[in-house]
């Protein structure tokens, strides 16, 4: 069976996502083509050359989107975007609010997490942002369609209490706030949690970790775990063994985790 969308991955790891269509397309790096003849004449995991570049042909999975993704806005990266989707704690059924949603990079992972009977909120009050992360959004819908249902916002979450309690009656599961001032959201949208549901916050500064702190211990939830998540990736040598790779490593931003635990 042919999928909806492929990758194309190129030997120094960059990707391309391409939805199958049978005329030709233009995609910037590789040039014209059509992607249904290159399908026909290739099988997946094969090779393929465009504009110059040895390719190899894989099916479009969470890294392959995450790599080849459009972008503007800042991106959460995978690192972040695993220990927040573990935190939290979703998964198939849950209903999931993101504010801030950004170029979607953690939308990616939730999509891929919440499976079929799940429903994915997103809430991005800028249009330039929301394109772009609607677009990526719209691909891994492609690529997998047994995913969530998946709603969209165009408002300030703060602003959004009516919309969202009207697509999710039943409360919320979790919710992923990513934004410069996460303490409106945080009053707001903390009572559209069931017990049990978290909420997570993204936070670049400690002044807005901080803040945000303050924020859900005002609005009744408990704080879990803040924290951050360091990353120290590796290498071959050129001598033989490996080593630390150079350049930059570590911190990217400070996470909160907290609960909803009464009615």
């Amino acid at each position: 069976m042919m999928p909806a969308v492929f990758a194309l991955v190129a030997e120094d790891g960059r990707t391309w996502t391409v939805n199958v269509e049978d005329e030709n397309v233009k995609i910037k790096g590789l040039g014209v083509f059509n992607p249904s003849a290159i399908l026909k004449d290739h099988a997946l995991g094969s090779d393929v050359i465009l504009a110059g570049k040895k390719l190899t042909i894989l099916p479009a999975g969470l890294t392959e989107l995450r790599r080849g993704m459009l972008r503007r806005a800042q991106t959460i990266g995978d690192k972040d975007a695993g220990i927040l989707v573990a935190r939290l704690g979703i998964g198939r059924n849950d209903t999931v609010l993101e504010a801030g949603l950004g170029s979607a990079g953690l939308g990616l992972h939730i999509t891929r997490t919440l499976g079929p009977s799940g429903h994915h909120i997103t809430v991005e009050p800028r249009e330039e942002h929301a394109s772009v992360g609607l677009e990526n959004l719209a691909k891994a819908a492609r690529a997998w369609p047994d995913g969530p249902r998946h709603s969209h916002l165009d408002a300030r979450a703060e602003d959004a209490v009516e919309e969202t309690q009207a697509l999710a009656p039943d409360g919320l599961d979790a919710v992923v706030l990513d934004m410069a001032d996460h303490s409106p959201a945080i009053a707001a949208l903390a009572p559209l949690l069931r017990p049990g549901g978290r909420m997570a916050c993204y936070c670049p500064v400690t002044s807005q970790l901080e803040r945000a702190w303050e924020a859900c211990e005002e609005a009744g939830l408990s704080v879990d775990w803040a924290g951050e998540i360091m990353e120290r990736p590796w290498s071959r040598a050129s001598r033989g063994g490996v080593r630390p790779a150079n350049g930059p490593f570590g911190h990217t931003a400070f996470l909160l985790i907290a609960q909803s635990r009464a009615a």
